[in-house]
């Protein structure tokens, strides 16, 4: 993905108040030479942070007239507003050694065994994973196949990703992290109040509808002794 940038020269909070007046927002480019400070439009930052390719890929920055390829690091939004209040990138180049999230695309789930003849549903443990390689290595996104899943209990690990030569996964300690479990389907059951209440229901509602007729039954006694 590509996108523009310009040189921002003034600094400070009051700056970079009056750059988001003006529908701006201050960032910054750091890493392999001088920081530089740079400015963004907002609308256009704002739309490309919902793509996922903007967070997990290089990106083709261009300033004062020159390409640099860069990756997002940082961004901040303001509190309750939907507006981007500041974006960190950095340049990287081939020989670049980079750790960046990168999301997990499942497939073949309504066709897998589990599902279609076991009826069983598929726990998606984990949606992105931490992963370690060169900048050029940098996938936008890793596919996981679940067309193989056949039984309850069964499980996909970081094991079992098929990773190219040089891409690692950061597990942060844990020896086997498991991204995907096969789990049977749930039968919610109605809780013992609930059941209490609507068998009472019926039962409240017929006393409530003879109360009335043996109310007037006295009423009719007492009209047979004034005749006598």
């Amino acid at each position: 993905m590509k996108f523009t940038a310009y040189e921002r020269t003034k600094q400070g909070t009051g700056a970079s108040r009056r750059l988001r007046s003006a529908a701006k927002v201050p960032g910054i480019v750091y890493g392999a030479g001088e920081p530089a400070m740079i400015e963004l439009d907002h609308n256009a930052l704002f739309f490309a942070l919902k793509k996922e390719a903007f967070h997990s890929s290089i990106l083709e920055m261009e300033l004062a007239g020159k390409v640099q390829q860069v990756l997002l690091r940082d961004y901040s939004m303001h509190a309750y507003r939907p507006m981007v209040m500041h974006v960190d990138f950095q340049r990287v180049d081939a020989t670049t050694k980079v750790t960046k999230r990168v999301p997990l695309h499942f497939v073949n789930e309504d066709t897998s065994p589990a599902v279609k003849t076991e009826h069983c549903l598929i726990n998606h443990v984990v949606n992105e994973l931490l992963i370690q390689c060169l900048a050029s290595q940098l996938p936008e996104y890793l596919t996981i196949d679940l067309g193989h899943l056949a039984t309850r209990g069964q499980t996909l690990t970081v094991a079992d990703l098929k990773l190219a030569e040089g891409i690692k996964v950061v597990t942060h300690g844990k020896r086997n992290p498991v991204l995907v479990s096969v789990t049977a389907p749930t039968v919610e059951e109605a809780a013992p109040d609930e059941a209490a209440a609507a068998v009472a229901a019926p039962a409240a509602a017929a006393a409530s509808a003879s109360a009335p007729a043996k109310a007037k039954a006295p009423a009719k006694d007492k009209e047979k002794a004034n005749k006598k």
